[in-house]
């Protein structure tokens, strides 16, 4: 497996995801439709890196520079480049960004765009931000050049010919060939109608996305985010099997998950509007919490289950940790200015509820079957299964309890 990584990336060494969030605007007007879109800059250059030189670096990608630091060959931006072509890389987001109505596909003008770095970037929740931030038109030269992976471009895009409002289909072919592009944060938010619907999707964006007038279609994308939210993070889908081992009756298996829901929705909430403190040390504190906690589910599943109420009060406790962890993550990709907020929110929490319960359904009829036909296997079952959790969790616990270390002394 390390072998094939080498060989597969040798052209987008060192461009990192940084910053992995796409939004795109986009604002019906009454001849096509106007698109702000924010991306990373390593989607529109990593996998243009060109021929290896004798030293071992390779000709810059464009709009870049390149040297080796090190022995690591680092990506730098290159304003010289952006100064001569100021509209290069909004050319290569148009090209990499596809809308389609009725079978047609709208073709794109770019009209301007603007490049900022880090912390520096301005707000894009909203449409007016969005055109805000082009009115902070910036390509000046940045000192010392940032690197690639910590630069966001903003691209105003134009399509033109096409009436768009009565649904239409949003792609894109770009595929930079990076680690963690899979898990890529897209907004789409549609102002068509007030207020407008936002379609949260992740990945790469490479199958069509439906945008339509549908409150519930843009709601369910959130939803679907919720169930992936579950099954796509080890820490929260360990938890879900350490409280399945842990319940003896259906009932109380249930109660315990929807304690975690409530709990994850409560701090989801009060993390996202910024209710939380804003040390470098609070976000490792609360991971490291959360790895805790899956020790502390795994070896409750090994004890008593007649302590109902207590199961729940501990799930509800464990949930609020979950759920502030990610609210993090949530107020980055859909800030608290956002059109539609609370519908979004709440259709997330719905989805965490069904990915949770997804997991019981799948796992909990299966123990009870082995406890009715082999009551004998029940418990080196849970053994089997709980002991790997804590081994994993624990590790966790120690990697992430020195992150939060380090953020504190420095």
């Amino acid at each position: 497996m390390l072998l094939l990584l080498c060989i597969a990336a040798p052209a987008t060494a060192h461009f990192q995801l940084n910053i992995n969030i796409r939004v795109m605007h986009i604002e019906h007007v009454d001849d096509g439709v106007d698109v702000f879109l924010r991306l990373p800059m390593p989607y529109l250059v990593a996998d243009r890196v060109g021929a290896e030189q004798e030293d071992g670096s390779r000709l810059p990608a464009p709009f870049s520079t390149n040297e080796m630091v090190g022995g690591e060959l680092m990506h730098y931006v290159d304003f010289s480049a952006i100064d001569a072509d100021p509209l290069g890389l909004g050319e290569i987001a148009g090209q990499g960004h596809t809308i389609e109505s009725k079978g047609q596909q709208l073709m794109a003008a770019v009209n301007a765009v603007s490049l900022f770095a880090g912390l520096s970037q301005p707000p894009f929740s909203t449409l007016d931000e969005a055109k805000a931030a082009f009115a902070k038109h910036s390509t000046q030269i940045i000192e010392p050049a940032p690197f690639v992976g910590d630069v966001v471009v903003d691209v105003w895009l134009q399509y033109r010919g096409v009436d768009a409002v009565s649904g239409y289909r949003v792609s894109s072919d770009l595929n930079p060939g990076l680690a963690g592009q899979e898990e890529t944060a897209n907004l789409i938010v549609d102002y068509a109608d007030t207020p407008p619907e936002i379609f949260r999707i992740k990945g790469l964006l490479d199958q069509p996305v439906e945008i339509t007038n549908s409150t519930w279609a843009a709601a369910y994308t959130f939803v679907v985010e919720g169930v992936r939210h579950i099954l796509s993070g080890y820490d929260h889908l360990i938890f879900v099997v350490c409280l399945v081992l842990g319940a003896a009756a259906l009932p109380v298996l249930i109660w315990r998950v929807s304690g975690f829901t409530i709990g994850h929705m409560l701090t989801l909430t009060v993390g996202f509007f910024g209710y939380v403190p804003n040390f470098p040390w609070f976000v490792p504190l609360v991971e490291t919490g959360i790895a805790i906690s899956i020790v502390i589910a795994a070896v409750y599943a090994l004890g008593s289950n007649k302590a109902q109420s207590k199961g729940v009060l501990i799930t509800v406790l464990i949930g609020m940790l979950h759920g502030l962890g990610f609210s993090f993550v949530l107020r980055e990709i859909l800030g608290v200015n956002s059109p539609n907020l609370w519908m979004s929110l709440l259709s997330f929490n719905v989805g965490v509820e069904i990915g949770q319960l997804a997991v019981v359904l799948l796992l909990w009829p299966l123990l009870y079957v082995i406890g009715r036909k082999f009551p004998v296997a029940v418990s080196p079952i849970k053994w089997a299964i709980a002991l790997p959790c804590i081994g994993l969790a624990a590790f966790w616990s120690g990697q992430r309890g020195l992150e939060f270390l380090n953020a504190l002394i420095g």
